[in-house]
């Protein structure tokens, strides 16, 4: 089976681009379909197809860009020194045949400020990129893709413990004119997607969400996307939609020799979880138990380095979503260490049982997992992974344990001081893609503490950031029911049956306690 395709299939949509090169006639819709791949992040697709390019048309400049751009993976990760030296490689290559144009100098000129050889450390080479695209798009102000890639060059120059969206609102700036007058174009839905992927902004990125899986329906990360907003806005019916499409776009591009399966697990994710929260435990409990045969399948493709790598992360993080979202504090205090997981992977478990020891009161174990989190973020530092331990994510769970780690030892102001900074933290930039809010596991804890109107409270809050989430849905109405509030009680319970569509495919007690209460005080106002 061929492992690559550089002809698009002819019923093959990935958006469109126009984007004009001094190469060979023969080569722009070869080019165009790169920059296309480029905006979908669909990187191991556009290298073979920028490398048939440059095999091509031997003086196309810009085909050596399109190669070290396939392999500058922004807001994704941060490059290896062996990418470094690939990217470098083919920017030497893209200035030695002398680009014809301008402006595509200014392209290779500005990734190649990013790639140069020196000391500059990655957030100053992509701070640097991001000013030279800036410039690009100054002088250029008709290159939709200028001012989609200077757009992504802001998102990815924001600083991990920002919590400012002040880049977020810099992207948007960009974007949105751009988006009224080019509604095809992929890079323009799929980065106003990453810059509203956050509760503040979540609503504005609704109308690309909409857009991007109808003009990019082959690309699987294009399809997913669009569940990034959806999630973020409790609409799980779309969420589920956009990640069932995706998966389908996977298989279709791996029947194709693509590399379409890279893109399953992190589907799979979102889709369990869209399935936990709309109540439907049968589909969530099939993708949990298809998830292994499927993480074999992709561990065994040894020759795809960076799909095998991902393997650890999600054989750790599909037992931990189902067990917290189903509240089996259990099994999630017995999970273990994925074999071979590096430590930024391995901290998930422990976070996932901290949660757990809190609910159930073990002490020593939560504090346990605290110390052992601690010890794997001191052996992040030391890897080139370093710089996830001083974002705001690290700091949010940091504090999340620490609390249910005071909560286990009856420490409840501490327990709650600690959880309360996680919340007012986390709030500015939204939960994990697939985590619990921390200010709903605050409002847990109040419950828990046998403050009911306290938690009412944050679990208002907690719900207007993270709508129509199952757990924070049906225990708003629990603390409501327990401080004596019978008509806000109904309609959290209501409003969780209308998201669940009404319990129909959930065994969970909760379902049956909401319906009951529901019916009682309907039955009490005739």
């Amino acid at each position: 089976m061929k492992m690559h395709s550089t002809e698009s299939a002819p019923d093959e949509r990935l958006g469109t681009v126009s984007f004009s090169v001094s190469c060979a006639p023969a080569v722009q819709a070869s080019f165009n379909r790169g920059v296309a791949l480029l905006h979908d992040f669909w990187y191991q697709e556009a290298g073979p197809q920028f490398e048939q390019i440059a095999k091509a048309d031997p003086g196309c400049a810009m085909a050596h860009w399109g190669l070290a751009m396939s392999r500058f993976h922004q807001i994704w990760d941060r490059p290896d020194e062996a990418t470094m030296k690939f990217g470098w490689a083919e920017i030497q290559k893209a200035q030695a045949p002398h680009a014809k144009t301008s402006r595509e100098q200014e392209y290779i000129a500005a990734l190649a400020v990013f790639y140069k050889p020196g000391k500059q450390d990655y957030m100053a080479r992509i701070t640097a990129y991001a000013n030279a695209m800036g410039a690009l798009y100054k002088r250029h102000p008709d290159d939709v893709d200028a001012g989609a890639f200077y757009a992504l060059s802001l998102l990815a120059a924001g600083a991990p413990d920002d919590t400012s969206l002040r880049q977020n609102q810099r992207a948007m700036a960009v974007l949105t004119p751009l988006f009224a007058k080019y509604p095809d174009n992929p890079g323009l839905v799929h980065y106003i997607i990453h810059a509203c992927d956050n509760p503040a902004m979540a609503a504005d990125g609704l109308a690309a969400a909409q857009r991007y899986g109808v003009i990019a329906p082959s690309g699987p990360h294009a399809v997913h996307m669009s569940g990034h907003i959806f999630a973020r806005l409790g609409m799980w019916p779309e969420d589920i939609e956009s990640q069932l499409g995706s998966i389908a776009a996977s298989e279709a591009a791996e029947a194709r020799g693509e590399s379409g399966i890279m893109d399953e697990p992190h589907s799979y994710d979102f889709l369990m979880y869209a399935y936990l929260q709309s109540g439907q435990d049968a589909n969530a409990r099939g993708v949990l138990d298809k998830m292994p045969s499927v993480l074999d399948r992709l561990g065994s493709m040894g020759d795809r380095e960076y799909m095998t790598g991902m393997v650890p992360y999600y054989r750790s993080e599909f037992p931990v979503i189902y067990a917290l979202e189903m509240r089996d504090w259990q099994t999630a205090s017995t999970l273990k260490a994925v074999p071979g997981a590096p430590p930024q992977i391995e901290t998930q478990i422990w976070w996932a049982r901290a949660i757990s020891d809190g609910h159930l009161h073990h002490a020593e174990q939560a504090q346990a997992d605290l110390a052992k989190y601690d010890a794997l973020m001191v052996e992040v530092k030391k890897g080139r992974h370093a710089y996830e331990a001083d974002s705001t994510g690290a700091q949010i769970g940091r504090d999340e344990i620490a609390g249910w780690a005071a909560f286990a030892a009856n420490r409840q102001d501490e327990a709650l001081k600690d959880m309360r900074a996680a919340a007012d933290l986390q709030d500015k930039v939204g939960q994990g893609e697939v985590d619990i809010p921390a200010r709903e596991m605050l409002a847990d804890m109040l419950l828990e503490l046998h403050q009911p109107q306290q938690a009412l409270a944050e679990y208002r809050i907690a719900l207007k950031l993270s709508p129509n989430r199952f757990n924070g849905l049906y225990h708003a109405g629990e603390a409501a029911e327990a401080a004596g509030n019978k008509r806000a009680a109904a309609e959290f319970y209501a409003a969780l049956l209308k998201s669940t569509g009404n319990g129909a495919s959930s065994s969970r007690p909760e379902m049956a306690h909401a319906k009951n209460f529901v019916a009682s005080e309907q039955l009490a106002e005739k």
